[in-house]
C-alpha cells in the first residue's frame, strides 16, 4: 500500500498535458526499471508498452503458436485545472495543471499490478503487456498507440477508472456500451452589430445565439427516444470583449455532443448544424466557422464475455477482502463475505462520459472497461472528476491493482483451459482444471 501511495503522490506533483508527459513517462520508466520489467518507448510520442510479463519474455513470433496476450492500460495526462488543495505536500507543482481525473492513481495501480504479475511470472499461462498511454483527455492517445502497433497480437485488454460517483470499495462494469461517444463543437453566430440603444438597426447575434442554445435542447428532448440517452450541452457563450452598450458582430458557441449509439451520434452531428443554421437565419443571422474535434471518441463497448469475467473476478476479490476483514475483527472467515461482494460489485448503468479506451475495442477481440468506486464523503473523495476539488481515496488502490492483475491471470487461465480442452478432445486425454485467479493476485501483497 505504501508503495502505491508513494507512486501516486509523486506522479500527482507532476501533471502534464496531452503528448507532453515527458517527466511522467520518465518516472514510470524508472519504476519499471526497478521492477525489472522491459519496455518499448516512445509510442505515441510519450507512451510506454511494458512487458511482456510471462511467456519467458518471448515475442509471439518466437513460438510456433502465438502465446495468448492480454493488455492492461493506464492513462497518463493531466488537465488544465488549478488544484484547490494546494496545501497538500503532494499538490501539483505545475501552475494551472492538475491530475483531476485520477490518471495518477491509474498509473500507480498499473505499476502495482505489474509488481504482482512479475512476482508470479513463472506461473503465468501466457503474456501480459502494460500500456501507459498519453493524451486520453480529448486527443485520442489510444489511437496513436494502435497506429504504432502496440496492440498487435493482443487478444484482450482491460482498463480501469476511479469513479467518485460510486461508493469507495465498489467495482462496476457492464456488458455492452458503458460510456458514450463524444465530440466537441465550435461555431459562430454572425449578425450585424451596433449601438445597444438602437437594436432595430442591427441583426443581433446575441438574441439569435440565445435562441440557438434553446433550440438545440430539443435535439434530445424532442428528437431522441427517452430510452436512447444523449446529451447536447452548450458550455460556452462568448460575445467577446466590448462595452456594455455595444451589440457585437458575432457570438461564439462551444459545447459537446454525446450519445450511446453511433446512429444517434451521427444524427446529432447533422441536426445540430441544421438547427443552428435555421434558427440563426430566422433572426437574420448566419452560422459559420463550424468545427468539430480532431479526434471524436466512439462509444466504449465492453465485450460481453470479458465484462462477465471482470465481474466474476471482482466478486472473488471483494469477497476475500471481506472475509479477511471479518477475521481481523474477530469474526469468522466467510461470515457474510459473499454477500458483501454482491453489494460491492455491480452492473452499472452506462455513463455519458467518454473515453478513448473505446478505440481499443475496435481492434482487440475482448475489451472491458471498469469503474473503481472512490466516493467517500468523510474523506472528501466524492468531488467530481475534472473539478479542482477532486481527490482520490488511496485506500482503494490496492483493490484496483489486484483487479487488474487478477483479470489478466484469469483471462490467461481461461485461454489455457480452452486450449487444453481442445487438445484433450483431439487426443482423448482429460483436460487439466484451471486454477482460480484470486489466489494469483491477492492485493494484500501490495
Amino acid at each position: 500500500m505504501e508503495e502505491l501511495r508513494r507512486w501516486r503522490r509523486e506522479l500527482h506533483t507532476m501533471p502534464e498535458l496531452f503528448f507532453q508527459e515527458h517527466n511522467t513517462s520518465a518516472y514510470v520508466r524508472a519504476q519499471l526499471d526497478a521492477l525489472g520489467i522491459p519496455y518499448t518507448y516512445p509510442l505515441g510520442q510519450t507512451g510506454i508498452k511494458a512487458g511482456p510479463i510471462g511467456g519467458a519474455g518471448s515475442d509471439a513470433g518466437d513460438t510456433a503458436t502465438p502465446l495468448p496476450t492480454i493488455a492492461l492500460r493506464a492513462d497518463m495526462d493531466g488537465l488544465p485545472i488549478t488544484e484547490e488543495h494546494a496545501h497538500l505536500p503532494y499538490a501539483s507543482r505545475a501552475p494551472g495543471r492538475m491530475h483531476a481525473c485520477g490518471h495518477d492513481s491509474h498509473m500507480a495501480m498499473l505499476l502495482g499490478a505489474a509488481k504482482l504479475l512479475k512476482a508470479r511470472e513463472a506461473s503465468l499461462q501466457g503474456r501480459v503487456v502494460l500500456l501507459f498511454q498519453p493524451a486520453e483527455e480529448g486527443m485520442g492517445g489510444a489511437r496513436e498507440l494502435i497506429r504504432e502497433g502496440a496492440l498487435t497480437g493482443v487478444g484482450a485488454i482491460h482498463g480501469l477508472h476511479v469513479w467518485p460517483d460510486m461508493p469507495s470499495g465498489t467495482i462496476g462494469t457492464r456488458p455492452g456500451t458503458i460510456m458514450a461517444a463524444s465530440d466537441r463543437f465550435v461555431f459562430s453566430v454572425r449578425g450585424l452589430g451596433g449601438h445597444g440603444a438602437l437594436p432595430h438597426t442591427t441583426r443581433d447575434p446575441v438574441v439569435a445565439a440565445a435562441a440557438v442554445v434553446m433550440a438545440l435542447q430539443t435535439l434530445v428532448s424532442r428528437e431522441t427516444a427517452p430510452v436512447d440517452a444523449a446529451v447536447v450541452t452548450v458550455s460556452r457563450f462568448n460575445t467577446g470583449a466590448g462595452a456594455a452598450n455595444v451589440i457585437p458582430e458575432s457570438v461564439e458557441l462551444q459545447g459537446t455532443v454525446r450519445a450511446l449509439t453511433h446512429a444517434t451520434f451521427d444524427r446529432l452531428h447533422r441536426r445540430l448544424e441544421e438547427v443552428a443554421a435555421g434558427v440563426a437565419a430566422a433572426y437574420g443571422c448566419s452560422v459559420g466557422n463550424v468545427s468539430w474535434s480532431a479526434v471524436p471518441y466512439p462509444p466504449t463497448v465492453n465485450e460481453a464475455r470479458m465484462a462477465e469475467l471482470v465481474l466474476d473476478v471482482a466478486e472473488e476479490l471483494v469477497g476475500a477482502e471481506a472475509a479477511a476483514e471479518a477475521v481481523a475483527a474477530g469474526g469468522r472467515a466467510g461470515a457474510g463475505g459473499g454477500g458483501d461482494g454482491s453489494r460491492r460489485v455491480r452492473v452499472v448503468e452506462p455513463s455519458l462520459a467518454a473515453e478513448d479506451f473505446s478505440f481499443y475495442g475496435d481492434v482487440v477481440p475482448q475489451a472491458a472497461f471498469t469503474f473503481l468506486g472512490i466516493g467517500d464523503p468523510d474523506k472528501g473523495t466524492d468531488a467530481g472528476l475534472h473539478t479542482p476539488r477532486f481527490q482520490v481515496d488511496e485506500d482503494q488502490m490496492p483493490l484496483g491493482a489486484a483487479l487488474h492483475a487478477a483479470v489478466a491471470v484469469r483471462w490467461l487461465q481461461d485461454r489455457a483451459a480452452a486450449a487444453a480442452q481442445v487438445a484433450a478432445e483431439v487426443g482423448k486425454q482429460p483436460a487439466p482444471a484451471a486454477a482460480t485467479a484470486g489466489a494469483a493476485a491477492g492485493h494484500e501483497d501490495l
